[in-house]
């Protein structure tokens, strides 16, 4: 078992490391699709610098005192883009929001898939007290120990990023959905009333409130599946 601190560096790499990807995943596809801002600006990359220097409070300073101050881990993190760029194209503006969930699934599913791996080579066990920090335990000490737990910790937050991100409520991914199917007047209404500072802050708290409702079911039936 880590002891707090040990476990809440971990949590903070794989956190800064996660969100690193999914702010990078944005501004690819922004890029790709012919919004040059991102790319400009350095986030299109894996070096956490540019993002950590774009958003210090989100990806810093909230997330070490939300884990100091209450046990546990909250952040953010953004990646700049045309406005005029997503009014023009709002189906390209839809495919370049979901492309930040987009990689925190597919970091969940390389967790999973090495998860997986501990349990036929006989390196890992389920928990038998199952928590985001400890989907799998080791069955030797060492290396292992170590594998097992930063595997959770990488599984269980991409699994959160992934789920939180999609839900369809602004400022979160998710509310991007619709632009993809909706005609262009329609989408240009929908970004309008998605830009709103109001609503965007109605639909964070909502979210963060009722998180403690649906992520622990969530883990449960994925970490039955990975135990299958």
């Amino acid at each position: 078992m880590y002891d707090p601190v040990s476990n809440g560096i971990l949590w903070y790499i794989a956190f800064l490391y996660s969100t690193t990807c999914h702010e990078a995943a944005h501004a690819w596809a922004a890029f790709r699709l012919g919004d040059p801002t991102a790319f400009l600006g350095g986030q299109v990359s894996l070096n956490p610098w540019p993002h950590l220097r774009r958003e210090p409070v989100g990806m810093v300073v909230v997330p070490v005192a939300c884990w100091v101050l209450g046990g546990w881990l909250m952040g953010w993190a953004s990646a700049p883009y045309s406005r005029e760029w997503a009014r023009t194209y709002p189906r390209r503006a839809g495919l370049m929001a979901l492309a930040g969930p987009a990689a925190n699934l597919c970091l969940a599913l390389a967790a999973a898939g090495l998860i997986r791996l501990g349990f036929e080579w006989g390196a890992f066990a389920p928990s038998p007290h199952l928590s985001p920090s400890e989907i799998a335990v080791a069955t030797a000490g060492g290396l292992s120990e170590f594998a097992a737990h930063a595997l959770s910790i990488v599984f269980s937050l991409n699994l959160l990023l992934l789920a939180f991100n999609l839900i369809p409520i602004p400022p979160l991914d998710g509310s991007s959905l619709p632009l993809l199917l909706l005609p262009e007047a329609a989408s240009t209404r929908l970004m309008q009333v998605l830009g709103s500072p109001v609503v965007r802050l109605v639909g964070l708290i909502v979210v963060f409130r009722s998180s403690s409702l649906w992520f622990g079911p969530l883990l449960g039936k994925a970490a039955a599946l990975l135990y299958a």
